[in-house]
């Protein structure tokens, strides 16, 4: 097998303090081989050139300043540009752990995929707000646990937040498409059909700050729901009954509250029981009472997000069989 050498692509908009972020914890890394930084500027107003320059003399950097056309594209325009053979693609809101680089590098070494997705964590830094987020959208109880660390994961999508591509899967796939959300499912499906080997890499995971209010991080997952029925059209295989959970959830939530009323106070009994396991696996976890409540508000904005938006999808997509990028164009860079 021919060395890997890595370049790490990153696109920011308008994100410099998060770059500085992300750049520092590459100083902290124990990975003792060349590797290379691509970063990505996308059309940002607010840019991280100087950001950038002054982590220059520490680090191997390449910057990249162009009109802005979305992440997707921003990765592949990145991609291009790489000398490294094997790319590894993180949002600018992540936070690396020192043994990120050197845990990827040996697992790839003695067992080489083509594309590997890891999972993201909270940082003890974080806020309540984003360690409540980072619990609902990791945890087996909401998500069923695969974006937080499931060691053994069928299928599994790597997200472009933390995922590894080879330059041949790269070449041999045109890279990201316009869709975003959704952009990275959809690679992940492209690649494993063209017969490429996928997987999860176990530890590589990062630390993602997620959204940092309750507004964003309903757009986040909004907008989730609404990619979810057309990947499913474009790769029929990846449909799953999971992802109609989040709206079945609304509609028992409903259903419970109308018949708690309507007959007797026991029909909340099973809603009730969920969000009590939620609530104290989330304070065990972040060892925060406050975090647990929090919790809570959060999967309501999760799965009445997604949820919602997912049926409104599916009637339009599936249903109605309507063009995703005439119906929903936002979901779409030109």
């Amino acid at each position: 097998m021919t060395e890997i050498r890595l370049s790490l692509i990153i696109p920011v908009y308008n994100r410099p303090d998060e770059i500085e972020e992300l750049l520092e914890s590459f100083t902290k890394q124990d990975f003792q081989k060349e590797y290379e930084i691509v970063i990505v500027e996308d059309g940002s107003s607010l840019t991280s050139e100087e950001i950038v320059q002054k982590y220059k003399k520490q680090l191997n950097i390449t910057y990249f300043y162009k009109e802005n056309s979305g992440p997707g594209d921003s990765r592949n325009y990145g991609m291009m540009r790489a000398s490294g053979n094997y790319f590894i693609i993180l949002d600018s809101d992540v936070i690396l752990p020192s043994h990120y680089l050197s845990t990827i590098d040996t697992y790839l070494t003695s067992n080489y995929l083509d594309c590997f997705g890891g999972s993201d964590a909270a940082h003890d830094s974080f806020t309540d707000l984003q360690k409540a987020i980072n619990y609902v959208m990791t945890s087996f109880f909401t998500t069923g646990g695969i974006r937080g660390g499931k060691m053994k994961v069928q299928k599994f999508e790597p997200r472009s937040f933390n995922m590894g591509i080879s330059k041949e899967a790269f070449e041999a796939t045109e890279g990201f498409s316009k869709i975003h959300p959704g952009e990275d499912p959809d690679l992940s499906q492209r690649i494993v059909n063209k017969g490429f080997k996928t997987g999860f890499l176990p530890n590589a995971y990062v630390y993602h700050k997620r959204r940092i209010s309750w507004k964003k991080f309903h757009t986040q997952v909004k907008k989730f729901g609404l990619v979810r029925p057309i990947l499913t059209k474009w790769h029929p295989t990846t449909a799953k009954i999971t992802f109609w959970f989040p709206g079945a959830f609304v509609l028992f939530t409903i259903l419970s509250v109308l018949l708690s009323i309507v007959i007797t106070p026991l029909f909340i009994a099973p809603l009730a029981g969920y969000l009590l396991l939620l609530f104290l696996h989330s304070m065990i976890l972040n060892k925060s009472i406050k975090v647990a409540f929090l919790s809570i508000y959060a999967v309501f904005v999760q799965f009445f997000g997604y949820g919602l938006a997912f049926l409104k999808s599916t009637f339009y997509i599936r249903l109605l069989n309507r063009d995703p990028q005439k119906q929903f164009p936002k979901l779409f860079f030109k």
